[in-house]
């Protein structure tokens, strides 16, 4: 079997061994990937038409509790500028998006002790109350099962949290000692189980990575069947562990995201800022290869510096939310429609 027939069986939801599945990572060329990305980009517009789904981007700590070892606002990073926003600030972002017409709001920060259950909630209600027509997203790390419920009732629709990577062995290389894969997973199905819409996905590239293991994130994938995935290319930063390691493969990120657009048809996609951090033109790239989402930064000007977690991210231009009109004649001309409508999963039961 070559990889175009792997590639084919993989569209037509059949499914491929791990060896045949190493063996596409390992082996394709341009014109494989050419193909993928052509197959991915049909998929998605037959289940989406052209329609692309808009997230307004809201940093909202760059304090963390946690330490792992890729990562910028990591604890041990003395250097790194910490802030936290308040409750006011975080609606007047959500004001501008609105007006800007962003109906989903991705709140995002580091796993901080600050946002308790008691302050969380009553952001999110108030989100909530004010935006009765916006669908809320979480990423703010693991949390115990009776918080996700907390702010589940208290309005949020979509949690999203990287398992990072599906090899146990490589997650505790990515890691400080004593956290665990399993601990990961368990956060993940606790939360489809209450209700969420859940994310999950993994950085191409990282320190250690090899095709096994990307084919096991791939097969994780598949079982746990999240309603969004977002993946992108490892991007070192100079105060972390990993500093001296090369950025992740433009073209391995782009030939993934085809792969998982074949296996999840439904499936929400973002093309990442990490994307466009490694190519000027990553967005479009990641948008050809079958993504259907974009997440234009939301937060106050002053802080966008001060939540990084990689090097060299991506600031202006279609990644600040005031220029949305750029990113709107970007898509534009990939043959892509910037919608204004909260872009549910197909699989979701919308909650009234």
């Amino acid at each position: 079997m070559n990889n175009l027939e792997r590639l084919i069986k993989l569209e037509n939801n059949l499914i491929l061994s791990e060896t045949d599945l190493r063996i596409l990572l390992d082996t394709f060329t341009k014109e494989d990937l050419s193909y993928a990305m052509n197959r991915a980009r049909k998929v998605r517009e037959k289940v989406f038409g052209n329609e692309v789904y808009i997230r307004g981007l809201i940093e909202l700590t760059s304090y963390c509790v946690c330490d792992c070892l890729y990562c910028g606002i990591r604890r041990e990073n003395k250097n790194a500028e910490r802030y936290r926003l308040t409750k006011e600030e975080v609606l007047s972002c959500c004001r501008t998006g609105h007006e800007l017409g962003f109906r989903t709001f991705v709140i995002q920060g580091g796993e901080d002790p600050y946002y308790s259950d008691e302050v969380m909630t009553e952001i999110v209600s108030s989100i909530r109350k004010t935006y009765p027509d916006c669908a809320i997203t979480l990423s703010l790390g693991e949390r115990s099962k009776e918080s996700y419920k907390k702010l589940y009732d208290a309005g949020a629709d979509r949690y999203l949290l990287r398992h990072e990577t599906a090899d146990e062995e490589h997650y505790g290389k990515l890691h400080p000692k004593g956290e665990h894969l399993r601990v990961r997973m368990k956060h993940l199905w606790d939360l489809k189980e209450i209700g969420y819409q859940v994310g999950t996905g993994f950085m191409v590239g990282s320190p250690f990575q090899d095709s096994s293991t990307l084919v096991k994130d791939l097969l994780f994938l598949k079982e746990l069947n999240p309603e969004m995935v977002g993946i992108g290319p490892f991007v070192p930063h100079h105060e972390s562990v990993f500093k001296d390691f090369e950025h992740g493969s433009l073209d391995l990120t782009l030939m993934l995201l085809s792969i998982i657009r074949l296996m999840m048809p439904d499936a929400l996609i973002p093309s990442t800022t990490s994307l466009g951090t490694i190519h000027p033109r990553g967005r479009e790239f990641g948008m050809e290869a079958g993504a259907n989402v974009v997440m234009p930064n939301l937060s106050p000007t002053d802080v966008r510096k001060k939540y990084l977690l990689y090097d060299n991210k991506a600031f202006t231009g279609c990644e600040a939310a005031e220029s949305l009109s750029l990113l709107e004649k970007s898509m534009d001309s990939l043959g892509f429609q910037v919608v204004v409508h909260r872009g549910d999963s197909r699989r979701a039961k919308i909650r009234n």
